[in-house]
């Protein structure tokens, strides 16, 4: 059921701009002449003493919630299903997220898959005018700054109809600043017109560690000065389409072994290589005019001696960030409901340590009750001033003004339907994939492959869980391509780790095929997935490999006469590896990581900038 603000069908029941701002007891109508959504600095920017004035008006417990950003379970803000409501009621002690916001007044709210707030376009749209409304009716209501964790490729929040892009190492292997622009530009107008206006994208972190179990592919590569110009470009866009860009993860999650997840990951960088390798991007995002940045659950011992994360690090955040950098927008933390922020101190200490080390957004805290209520009482013990929640209160709103939300923060299911997974976006996100595919071996100029020499082709090899609202499997939607493209093909999910059993199967089907195609998912030294493939290998059948997330898999089979590299098993990426193996388009994108010697890591196989072509 839809919430009471929107209707079900056609257009969604704007509540008018008279309610609006009645909602707001005057103080948006003072506002709401605010700067057009991109602008930043200058004659057109948020009036401060504006602003100050309405910080001046709120309670002690309203600044506390303008500083949390929060998950809430359900596609509506009214009335989500019970499964969702007994979520609520687990996690955070109320039904919905009007009650979230009745009783907290946070700031802000995280749209998760599952969580189930992203099922359909205009459920989204109605999801954030309910949101919109429940807090506008608040007394002293403010509009909420909805975000998202949208990067594309691997992670993505919001799935089809929405237009889904490669991932940060695919525009990284196509090096094209138009083409990151073009991302921003064009997921940032599909979630504003979803009602989030804060997207955690791009990832800035640089990606020099090939084991780093949590960024990888999310990089758009290992050298910094272009992982900086793709990260500006990108910011680029989305923040012309009106939407905040947030550089991620500061001060650089890049070279890390650990995933910051589950456990407490340290860099090793001296402050030398630091500032060579790690600042480069975060420099080009704050030049860029970075609306937000979101912090590291990471220690850097060379940044900061006290063994605490970079989230909790006055020297970091406020001494390099927003002292040596001069950042004064807006800093986010990661989530605090993972393990790298819980290590050292208990879930009522960290948001407020986090305030200290100069954050102005506390990020879906595994209890708000606790963090709540553990700010609350550091203001009133005196841990912390009320002056220093008003700055970053003020950056906030500040963030919120500039981005239209006082003017106007209700979305329309008309600019849904002109916006979101048109056919011009679509097309788009066909052409960018179609320069990211990297050709990193063709032995004997085995591609592209002959639709009269080898018409059957058997699809098999690793199917990971999709990105969100991907169709998947990897393997189903690389056969529907390649039948889409002339050839017979059939698909046979074999998996990350298959059995005995598994590669028996496959290989006495790949008898009956005139050529092979297998996808490869982050393959090591002990993975079953080389046994398939030398098995494959074995039967003389042609045989074409596809690196379907880190490129690094070709070092550990050097038998294969064809290996591509498409960065990501979205549907976008596999339709353009598809068509590359057809010869429908030629290979045009080349490394932006080294690829190194499975033998001898010291040694790199592929060097950044390798790229086959024909």
């Amino acid at each position: 059921m839809p919430d009471s603000s929107t209707g079900s069908t056609g257009n969604t029941a704007r509540p008018s701009r008279r309610t609006v701002l009645a909602a707001t007891a005057g103080v948006t109508t003072a506002l709401s002449a605010g700067p057009a959504v991109h602008a930043a600095t200058g004659p057109s920017a948020p009036d401060d003493r504006k602003l100050r004035a309405l910080v001046s008006r709120m309670t002690l417990e309203e600044k506390v919630g303008q500083l949390f950003v929060m998950r809430v379970y359900g596609h509506s803000a009214t009335d989500p299903d019970q499964a969702d409501i007994d979520a609520n009621l687990e996690e955070i002690g109320v039904r919905t997220a009007a009650e979230l916001l009745a009783r907290y007044r946070v700031g802000g709210i995280i749209y998760f898959a599952w969580a189930h707030n992203t099922r359909a376009p205009h459920q989204i749209a109605d999801l954030s005018n309910g949101i919109q409304k429940a807090s506008l009716g608040l007394p002293r209501g403010l509009p909420v700054l909805i975000s998202t964790d949208q990067e594309h490729g691997a992670v993505a929040r919001v799935g089809e109809p929405a237009t889904l892009l490669p991932g940060a190492m695919a525009i990284g292997a196509g090096a094209s600043r138009s083409d990151a622009r073009a991302l921003g530009r064009i997921a940032g107008r599909e979630l504003r017109a979803l009602g989030i206006r804060q997207n955690y994208s791009p990832v800035a972190d640089v990606n020099v560690n090939p084991a780093n179990p949590v960024i990888g592919v999310r990089s758009f590569g290992s050298r910094p000065d272009d992982v900086a110009r793709l990260v500006a470009a990108e910011v680029a866009g989305y923040q012309h389409a009106g939407v905040a860009a947030t550089a991620k993860h500061f001060p650089g999650h890049g070279d890390t072994a650990v995933d910051s997840h589950t456990g407490l990951p340290v860099i090793t960088h001296s402050r030398e290589q630091w500032e060579e390798l790690d600042a480069p991007p975060f420099r080009a995002a704050i030049a860029a005019g970075i609306d937000s940045i979101m912090t590291a659950h990471l220690m850097v011992p060379a940044l900061d001696g006290s063994e605490d994360p970079a989230t909790l690090s006055h020297p970091i955040l406020t001494g390099i960030l927003r002292g040596e950098l001069g950042y004064d927008g807006v800093v986010v933390t990661d989530s605090l409901g993972m393990e790298g922020v819980r290590t050292k101190y208990g879930d009522d200490r960290v948001p407020v340590l986090a305030l200290k080390a100069g954050v102005d957004q506390l990020l879906n805290p595994p209890s708000l009750d606790v963090a709540w209520n553990a700010v609350l009482n550091a203001v009133r013990d005196g841990e912390l001033t009320e002056s220093r929640l008003e700055e970053s209160v003020l950056r906030v709103l500040r963030l919120k003004a500039k981005l239209g939300l006082f003017r106007d923060p209700y979305v329309g299911h008309d600019g849904v339907d002109r916006t979101v997974g048109v056919r011009a976006h679509l097309a788009a996100a066909d052409r960018i994939a179609g320069r990211t595919t990297t050709l990193l071996v063709n032995e004997g100029g085995l591609l592209p492959l002959s639709r009269r020499r080898t018409p059957r082709l058997l699809v098999v090899g690793a199917d990971p869980a999709s990105p969100s609202g991907t169709t998947g499997p990897p393997t189903g939607v690389l056969a529907d391509a390649l039948t889409g493209l002339g050839f017979t093909a059939t698909a046979l999910s074999t998996g990350t780790a298959p059995s005995s059993a598994t590669v028996a199967r496959a290989v006495a089907a790949a008898r009956d095929a005139d050529a092979v195609v297998v996808g490869t998912y982050n393959v090591t030294a002990s993975s079953s997935q080389k046994t398939l493939v030398a098995q494959l290998l074995a039967t003389g059948k042609p045989v074409v490999a596809v690196a379907i997330r880190n490129p690094y898999d070709v070092a550990h089979l050097p038998g294969v006469p064809a290996y591509l590299a498409s960065y990501s098993w979205t549907d976008v990426e596999l339709r353009a590896a598809a068509r590359v193996i057809a010869g429908e388009t030629g290979p045009r994108g080349t490394l932006p990581v080294p690829v190194q010697r499975a033998d001898d890591p010291a040694t790199v196989l592929y060097p950044v900038g390798h790229g086959l072509t024909y």
